[in-house]
This record gives C-alpha cells, sequence and structure tokens, in this order.
C-alpha cells in the first residue's frame, strides 16, 4: 500500500477539480512552475507539440467566455432546450470562466510532427500530439496542487476551437485542447475511484 505521507501520494490523493476560487492573485513565479512541469511530461518523439496561453486580464477571460457561450448558446437551441435552461447554463458557464484568477489554455501544433500523405498514418500522429498535451497538462494540475492551486479540465474548446482562436487571437496551427481554471481553492471537495480490480486486467 502506498504511504499516504509521502509528499508525491499526498499530490496524486490530493488533486481535486475546484470550481470556486479566492479572489487572489497567483504569483508569476508559481505560474512558471506548474508550467515548467507540464513542460517535463512525455510526449510523442520528444517533439513537444504544446503550446499554452495564460490568460490573466479579466477583458481576455470576458472576451473567451463571451465567445463560448454564443457558439454553446446556438448549440443549445438546436438541442431544443428551454430558455430559461439555457441561461442558466451560460451563467454557469462564464463564472467558470471568469471567476478564477488564471486560464491556462493547453493547445496544440502540429508544426514538428511527423508528416504523413495518408490519413491512415496521419490520423494517430495527430492523436499522438493530442495525448502529449493531455500529459502536459495533467502534469500542470499536479504540480498546481502541490504549490497549493487549485485547478479543474474545461474541455469546451473541443467544441468550439475557432471561437478559443479568435478570443485569444491564437497562431493559426495552435489548435486549442482544454481550458485549465487556476487559484487557490474557495471550496473543498471529496472524490472517490473505482477499485483497481475494477478497472485492470493481469496477462
Amino acid at each position: 500500500m502506498e504511504n499516504k505521507t509521502d509528499i508525491f501520494w499526498q499530490t496524486i490523493f490530493g488533486r481535486r477539480s475546484i470550481r470556486r476560487y479566492q479572489d487572489k492573485p497567483v504569483p508569476a513565479d508559481i505560474l512558471e512552475r506548474v508550467l515548467t512541469a507540464a513542460i517535463w511530461a512525455p510526449n510523442a518523439h520528444n517533439r513537444q507539440p504544446w503550446r499554452f496561453v495564460v490568460v490573466t486580464s479579466p477583458e481576455r477571460k470576458q472576451a473567451l467566455a463571451a465567445a463560448l457561450a454564443r457558439r454553446w448558446r446556438q448549440d443549445l437551441i438546436n438541442d431544443g432546450v428551454s430558455a430559461q435552461e439555457i441561461e442558466a447554463r451560460l451563467l454557469r458557464s462564464r463564472q467558470r470562466l471568469t471567476q478564477p484568477p488564471v486560464l491556462v489554455v493547453g493547445c496544440l501544433t502540429m508544426q514538428d510532427m511527423d508528416a504523413y500523405a495518408d490519413a491512415a498514418r496521419q490520423t494517430p500522429e495527430w492523436i499522438m500530439a493530442i495525448q502529449s498535451v493531455s500529459l502536459a497538462l495533467g502534469n500542470l494540475m499536479l504540480a498546481a496542487h502541490h504549490q497549493g492551486l487549485g485547478s479543474c479540465w474545461v474541455c469546451a474548446p473541443l467544441f468550439a476551437p475557432a471561437a478559443v482562436r479568435s478570443a485569444l487571437d491564437l497562431p493559426k496551427d495552435w489548435q486549442p485542447q482544454a481550458i485549465i481554471t487556476l487559484g487557490y481553492p474557495a471550496e473543498t471537495r471529496a472524490s472517490e475511484r473505482k477499485p483497481l480490480p475494477e478497472v485492470t486486467l493481469w496477462r
């Protein structure tokens, strides 16, 4: 059994998805530490296809939230969701993106990845870049917890990449994958995991 007094396991077991943050800025040196943890993640071919946008400006956060809300509103209308429920969901979404002191938008670029003429090989190459970015953001979230920060993974960019690109004026080759909210927690959360035997096969 893992030693729960060990700092590594305390970090692993202690991290939670935090959705409410204190009104307190995150120092630049701490942001640099968690980003450094991100860039030391395993990655495909060691091409390091991750790119990060650190958003602390209230105006940029508002612009990003508004751009995503416009896209989501139309999707919800198309899904037949009631007007009242749409407004409630959009309000929660805006708060989730504007209340945290920091947003880190994780992106990928295929600039240095291998290029193939056929989709059978190019698609896995793109997926490897996605996996690399995911590993980097996982490192970032663990490092954030270790530094006393809370974080939460927001997958909205996958549904509206053009809105994110426009709101943040991203380079053309940066493909937004996720938003990580960061800040000092204003809540505590509990979590459970399925038992290891339930999700593992030994061969």
